[in-house]
């Protein structure tokens, strides 16, 4: 009886943290945080808060009583994967893919930090292979095909059409109006190969004293949408933990009010205020 109730108490253990790790990745965070005495991997910092605050002063600072108050670096979670893929000319394709692990989204290079949009929105519906036919086909062609289109690009049965259709409407994925089918999202960009142009070095640091903010996203959920978006070449060979420095540069407006803005230290520039919105 007593191997059987550690037994039992290790398996609710497990699928405990299985739970916690899919849908709380946070948690998991915080744990390693305080478990680890280590260094992580980060992109390297070319930009610090002194000369972001310069190149952007008439921008931050709109009057002579707008005054900066100290900038502090923050790390943002990503998961780098290395993968390999069929790419346009029907070859194989190697490479690398940064993705962000706030927003669910991939970057698409590092130079402008150009990323994807609407895989985010993927994620959170847990978008299976057959509704990424149904999205990726759509992104193909511009974000919007009627009925036919579909029929003669898929080559499926009308009720199954019917079924993958409807499963994506119901996700809030795509709009129906009449015969037409289009993407719900302003300005989509998915159509992408899954790689990242990236030519900065990753460099460690020590965990102590280091403000990592906290994922949003597993490396599991993106993993599986990743490999369910990109079809049945597409497979991921080793997957890392990264880190892109943060920025954050707080303005004391006249009335003592204060406003904090994001900026990417590896290119100086600013980051998305909603990506960092709980």
């Amino acid at each position: 009886m007593k191997i059987l109730s550690t037994l039992i108490t290790l398996g609710a253990l497990g699928a405990g943290a299985y739970w916690a790790n899919e849908n709380h990745p946070e948690i998991k965070h915080k744990v390693f945080e305080l478990l680890n005495t280590g260094s992580f991997h980060t992109l390297e910092v070319r930009h610090t808060g002194k000369q972001i605050m310069e190149q952007n002063r008439s921008q931050l600072l709109k009057t002579s009583r707008h005054k900066y108050k100290d900038a502090t670096l923050k790390f943002s979670p990503y998961l780098l994967m290395e993968v390999k893929f069929t790419n346009n000319r029907n070859t194989t394709g190697e490479g690398i893919i940064l993705w962000d692990m706030l927003d669910g989204e991939m970057v698409i290079n590092t130079q402008d930090w150009e990323k994807t949009h609407g895989f985010g929105d993927c994620i959170n519906a847990n978008c299976d292979r057959e509704e990424f036919k149904v999205i990726n086909l759509l992104a193909s062609k511009g974000g919007s095909l009627d009925r036919q289109g579909f029929i003669n690009i898929l080559k499926v049965e009308n009720d199954l059409l019917d079924h993958w259709l409807e499963k994506c409407r119901k996700k809030r994925l795509i709009v129906q109006t009449g015969n037409q089918y289009r993407l719900h999202l302003q300005d989509p960009k998915l159509n992408v190969l899954p790689q990242t142009l990236i030519d900065d070095r990753l460099v460690t640091k020590p965990y102590k004293a280091a403000e990592r903010i906290h994922r949003r996203y597993s490396s599991a959920q993106i993993r599986r949408t990743t490999e369910r978006a990109f079809g049945q070449d597409f497979a991921i060979r080793s997957t890392l933990d990264v880190y892109l420095p943060i920025m954050s540069i707080t303005v004391e407006n006249p009335d003592g009010t204060l406003h904090t803005s994001n900026w990417n230290a590896l290119n100086g520039r600013r980051l998305p205020q909603s990506t960092f919105i709980e």
